[in-house]
């Protein structure tokens, strides 16, 4: 979902934007962000002022670890500070609607991440809210993470262009936001899931679509060998996510021949990255001797949230 008010091309282009979908944003855009994100990684101390007297009001309704640490700690290293608000405080569409908690904060705080289940609430949200709005989490995009991702990427394989990602396991949020980045960024994704696992139809046909534009490609398929097979990049997540705790046993059984273990990571190339949005649950998609071995860079990930996440606040919050 845009904002409210049409893409600039220049400097200021994302001031005062939303950041809802991956597909919010040109591929001009995510280049900018995930440059400006390296460039703060690097030079901290350049930027401790720039959201100077900003306020951000973090929503949870769901757990969080990397989010939550991140965004508290990103917003203060920029000069700001930032709000906590869970479900014991505004419980959003039971004690108060989307768009009361957004006409509220709109007059309060100059801009809003919101980590949620439904993606329809982020959007209300979105829509709601006249100062720009994050998601921080959504069962159906993980943007950040993925930013994070290809910023991590972008650290150890400098041609984005000629990148070959494989993405193995359930066809979650986090791999509809890596399959637009990818599309985007005109790198090749291979997805191997189970049939009835795949990614949502909509997402896949937008990401071949942008992909056919920006000489990249996405493939899908249910060998898991197919995908990897090659790949620069093997890239796993939990089989089961936040609210299908009750489907875990079942999908233990389905997914089991998607692990990625050494041998399945084996056929990837010699120097292949290994990377885990997090948490991992260790013996079942992944096993220790690969997200311990030294090609994998999943700390690096997490670490990344915090330097591109600053790079979107500062886009957005400025001025």
């Amino acid at each position: 979902m845009k904002k409210k008010t049409a893409p600039r091309a220049a400097g200021k282009r994302l001031q005062g934007r939303d950041f809802i979908s991956i597909d919010d944003c040109s591929t001009r855009e995510i280049t900018a962000l995930l440059r400006l994100g390296v460039a703060i990684k690097a030079h901290p101390k350049k930027y401790r002022r720039a959201l100077d007297g900003k306020m951000m009001a973090l929503i949870f309704e769901k757990p969080s670890l990397r989010t939550r640490t991140t965004f508290t700690v990103g917003m203060s290293q920029l000069g700001g500070d930032s709000i906590l608000l869970t479900p014991a405080d505004i419980s959003l569409g039971k004690r108060e609607s989307v768009y009361d908690v957004a006409k509220n904060l709109e007059r309060m705080v100059q801009g809003i991440m919101i980590r949620t289940f439904g993606h329809a609430i982020c959007e209300s949200m979105a829509l709601n809210a006249r100062i720009p709005v994050i998601n921080g989490l959504t069962d159906h995009e993980h943007p950040c993470q993925a930013m994070a991702d290809f910023m991590t990427v972008l650290e150890y394989r400098k041609n984005l262009r000629a990148l070959r990602l494989a993405y193995v396991g359930d066809g979650n949020n986090v791999a509809h936001s890596l399959m637009l980045t990818a599309a985007k960024l005109g790198a090749t994704l291979s997805l191997g899931t189970p049939g009835a696992y795949r990614p949502d139809p909509a997402v896949t046909a937008r990401a071949e679509a942008i992909a056919r534009e920006e000489g990249g490609a996405i493939h899908w398929s249910e060998d898991p060998a197919a995908a990897v097979r090659g790949a620069d990049v093997v890239y796993t997540d939990t089989w089961a996510s936040m609210g299908q705790e009750g489907e875990a046993e079942a999908r233990r059984t389905v997914f089991a021949p998607y692990q990625v273990n050494r041998t399945l990571f084996s056929l990837a190339k010699k120097d292949a990255l290994f990377m885990h949005c997090l948490p991992a649950h260790r013996g079942e998609e992944v096993t220790d001797d690969v997200i311990d071995s030294p090609n994998s860079v999943v700390y690096t990930q997490a670490e990344n949230r915090l330097h591109v996440q600053k790079a979107i606040m500062l886009e957005l919050l400025r001025g």
